[in-house]
């Protein structure tokens, strides 16, 4: 008679398999650290991220015994896992080849804007940037351009 209840019978891994598989886990995270210290530009996060995958899928493979249970849920988790990899490597290929398309370098976007006026403007730090932090730590409020306040102190509108 078959036993059709759905209840598996538990299985027991050798050591040897948990052991080789931890010294993989190791393995590949010292090629992710060496990796790391290779100059690829943005292609390094690339090479961590797939080498984070394979790691992955040991870890849910063995030490999680997907790959001892019914094969569709390991299909499945293959298949989202390799989705989002490649979700990510369509975003790095974006963000890799943007200077190609776009002008805009390392400068600021609008170099006339009203921040640049300031006498104290030096380029460097917060307080370069109007920082208004009062020797309490607190910040003072600052009005914009399109508030304006009455004799009370209460906002108005200036008609913009």
């Amino acid at each position: 008679m078959n036993n059709h209840t759905g209840i598996q019978a538990p299985h027991i891994l050798p050591v040897q398999l948990y052991l080789g598989v931890g010294a993989a886990l190791l393995f590949l995270t010292v090629v992710t650290v060496i990796v790391s210290q290779i100059p690829l530009g943005g292609w390094n996060l690339v090479v961590a991220l797939a080498i984070a995958s394979i790691k992955a899928l040991l870890v849910v493979s063995f030490f999680m015994h997907l790959y001892y249970d019914h094969k569709l849920y390991f299909i499945i988790f293959s298949i989202g896992v390799l989705t989002l990899s490649v979700f990510i490597v369509l975003t790095m290929f974006d963000t890799l080849e943007r200077d190609a398309v776009y002008d805009i370098k390392a400068r600021p976007i609008n170099p006339k804007a009203a921040m640049y006026d300031k006498p104290n403007f030096q380029g460097q730090g917060a307080t370069a940037h109007g920082d208004t932090t009062k020797a309490g730590g607190f910040a003072a409020p600052t009005d914009s351009g399109a508030i304006k306040r009455d004799s009370a102190g209460q906002a108005k509108s200036s008609g913009h």
